[in-house]
């Protein structure tokens, strides 16, 4: 079989391919063979007729459009890998000859990818991140766990920002009382931001027992529609103040938080360590970033094809979806919690698709010129990495996911890793 192909557009092609007489003779077989078993013709059984009684009676060419849906799908597979394009869509078939005793010949159009012509993708020079831990950082981590252990102790006196109040209240749009604008003994920390703006604010100061009126307007952006951009009065009974009391930082303190230390020192070299470890690798993260950012940038890709950016939004409402049902969640209970539909999903993905799309044509096209390679020791590793990742045995992510998702995946990050690994930090 012969194949060729044209390009039409700057990412259209015409694809032309023959089919040859041996494989039409083969694919006539298959359809007679098909066709007969229903076919009823005087003087023979059910299914029995002849190829040569057929051809008679209806003519061979009735058999061409079955002959050709068997034999298409081949025929254009060895095409597009003879003529070594890379479509991206399905292909919009014509055909040019069914001639009788000759190869047929037949005409796909089809989008296929872009060129890309890489730039500078090694030895970049990305923005210098900061892996120092300060001591202040470790004090900061040191004072988070401390005030995660703080205890709420009743308080005299008024109330401050960061006290939290006990009390009752009750919402009015003028002499009338608003539904769902009525709490009983409800805690409330000041500057929290739980409330509208201004209503913490106006509890700064009440002590235990004292009533307060708390006047407030609503955002216009409020979800309750009676009340957006209303301006109403909270009539406020304040029963208790609290306030946080912190343990004491000491090596008893330590232990507390964490048992595998015996000191206050230890607990703080410890949190230096895992600050290191964290600030390491989000700088790491970072310098990946701009380095690919980069390697993107310096490639020339003429123009996107929409199809391929349709695609990749599709692709990661897929795996953003698969994430979901691996937590337990359908998209039927995401979309019923979040309060959003497939729709609003889509728009969230299409931020940045593009950007995603030329990234993975990039990275595509570093593996092809770097001949990089993925051998049978890489998948084996991936397999071990996802199964601990999602908490799945080994067998089980190898039904799930085909070898040549996982070698294209391995290939793409070992070209990433080229990218970044020679990166330099200036």
């Amino acid at each position: 079989m012969t194949a060729k192909f044209e390009k039409i557009n700057t990412n259209e092609v015409v694809l032309t391919f023959e089919i040859s007489e041996e494989s039409i003779k083969q694919g006539l077989e298959v359809a007679f063979n098909r066709v007969k078993k229903n076919l009823n013709v005087p003087g023979f059984r059910k299914g029995k007729v002849s190829r040569q009684v057929f051809n008679k009676m209806y003519g061979e060419e009735a058999l061409y459009q079955d002959a050709l849906n068997f034999l298409l799908p081949d025929a254009y597979d060895n095409a597009v890998e003879e003529t070594g394009i890379f479509p991206v869509t399905q292909p919009k078939i014509d055909i040019e000859s069914l001639e009788k005793g000759q190869p047929w010949v037949i005409k796909a159009t089809v989008i296929v990818k872009p060129e890309v012509k890489l730039g500078e993708y090694k030895g970049l020079t990305v923005e210098k991140q900061d892996r120092t831990v300060s001591e202040q950082d470790v004090e900061d981590r040191l004072l988070q766990e401390q005030a995660k252990s703080a205890e709420l102790v009743v308080k005299e006196g008024a109330a401050e920002l960061a006290d939290t109040v006990v009390i009752d209240f009750e919402g009015f749009l003028g002499e009338e009382a608003f539904e769902g604008g009525k709490g009983e003994n409800y805690s409330l920390e000041l500057g929290s931001g739980s409330f509208i703006p201004g209503f913490e604010d106006q509890l700064v100061g009440a002590k235990e027992g004292d009533n307060v009126e708390v006047k407030v307007t609503f955002p216009e952006e409020y979800h309750a529609e009676n009340l957006k951009g209303q301006d109403a009065v909270f009539k406020v009974t304040v029963h208790e103040v609290k306030t946080k009391e912190l343990p004491e930082l000491t090596d008893e303190f330590a232990k507390d938080v964490d048992d595998s230390v015996e000191t206050l020192a230890e607990l703080k070299e410890k949190f230096r360590k895992e600050l290191e470890e964290a600030k390491a690798e989000a700088a790491d993260e970072a310098v990946a970033d701009l380095a690919l950012r980069q390697a993107v940038e310096n490639a020339e890709i003429v123009e996107l094809p929409a199809e391929m950016v349709h695609e990749e939004v599709h692709r990661q409402m897929q795996h953003y979806l698969n994430d979901m049902r691996r937590n337990g969640i359908t998209p039927e209970m995401y979309y019923q919690i979040t309060g959003t539909t497939e729709a609003d999903l889509h728009h969230m993905m299409e931020k940045d698709a593009d950007v995603r799309t030329k990234t993975n044509l990039v990275l595509e096209q570093i593996v092809k010129d770097e001949n990089i390679e993925v051998t049978d020791a890489d998948v084996d590793a991936e397999v071990k990495e996802l199964a601990a990742q999602y908490g799945m045995e080994e067998g089980a992510v190898r039904s799930a996911v085909s070898v040549e998702m996982l070698k294209n995946d391995i290939s793409m990050k070992k070209a990433l890793a080229l990218i970044t690994d020679s990166a330099v930090e200036a």
